[in-house]
């Protein structure tokens, strides 16, 4: 089981904490590996984007109507977190359904 995050993301450290098997990814550093990023915008949508984030404040209106992968794909702080993605299972963010999911 993979999480893909930012070491100063606070939902980030919280699932890390609850999931000691999880393996770490920081998307700062190593991105997101295409197949996956591909497969969570499948899942997701555009909900794999987290318009929050001061990343997206920074956007013009023409950048922000980019494709979503190539935007997370060049901003990898754009996506909302954690991305944990399993054998079968993939979930975003780190509310009670995605608890549920991997406790």
């Amino acid at each position: 089981m993979e999480l893909y995050g930012l070491k100063t993301c606070d939902s980030c450290r919280k699932a890390i904490k609850a999931l000691p098997q999880v393996t770490y990814v920081d998307v700062r550093s190593s991105g997101v590996p295409e197949n996956v990023l591909n497969a969570a915008f499948s899942e997701f949508g555009m909900a794999l984007i987290n318009k929050s984030s001061a990343t997206w404040r920074t956007l013009d209106d023409s950048q922000r109507a980019r494709d979503p992968i190539d935007l997370i794909s060049e901003n990898p702080t754009l996506m909302k977190r954690p991305l944990i993605v399993g054998a079968e299972k993939m979930t975003l963010g780190w509310k009670v359904d995605a608890q549920e999911v991997w406790l």
